[in-house]
């Protein structure tokens, strides 16, 4: 009898950390950051000699809001099963984009087929004023304030690649300064107003 009860408690155990998020691995699905955004979702079909076969190709955005985001896309006979896919592939293929104080550097404009997003840093409080795939790649990324405007074709896979190739043009002051050779200047350079600038004064 005491065994039966063990049984069950583990049982009920179980349940409760599955509920709550728990992973096999042991480590805690509620702890990881992590947005994943479905920014399109269509069914396609193909004719064959006794008829049509219809599957579905779905666009996923994935990030870790600090600077990371994957794009892929995903086909499959069932819905879940392409968005899967997209987004497991696009975790695999994060790449790293450089956010300084929740905005991007400086101003870029981002080109992919017909696609061109113009991005533009903004101020604090500002926001994301963006919108559909664009809106999606920033904040999954971890942009918070940002100004955006599409100038190419509406096309939402266009939008969100062209998205992508304007945060691929991104450069800090860091990465400027060791570019142009200036950065040894910079750190031999000392402030002014210090003992070892000051001339010696004659008795």
């Amino acid at each position: 009898m005491s065994e039966k009860t063990f049984t069950q408690k583990e049982a009920v155990a179980k349940r409760e950390r599955s509920s709550r998020g728990f992973r096999r691995d042991g480590s805690d699905a509620a702890d990881t950051t992590e947005k994943m955004t479905v920014v399109n979702l269509t069914r396609t079909a193909k004719v064959v000699k006794g008829g049509k076969r219809f599957s579905f190709r779905a666009l996923v955005v994935v990030g870790d809001l600090d600077g990371k985001v994957g794009v892929s896309i995903g086909k499959g006979k069932q819905v879940q099963l392409a968005i899967q896919k997209a987004a497991s592939h696009a975790r695999k293929h994060m790449d790293k984009y450089p956010i300084v104080n929740s905005t991007i550097p400086h101003e870029t404009i981002g080109k992919f087929g017909t696609g061109q997003v113009w991005m533009k840093p903004a101020a604090p409080g500002t926001g994301v004023i963006a919108g559909g795939g664009v809106r999606a790649v920033l904040e999954a990324v971890g942009v918070k304030n940002v100004l955006t405007k599409n100038l190419g074709s509406s096309n939402p896979f266009n939008m969100v690649y062209a998205t992508c190739a304007a945060l691929g043009t991104l450069h800090t002051k860091e990465e400027i300064a060791h570019i142009r050779g200036a950065g040894a200047v910079i750190e031999s350079a000392s402030a002014p107003g210090k003992e070892q600038d000051r001339k010696p004064v004659a008795k």
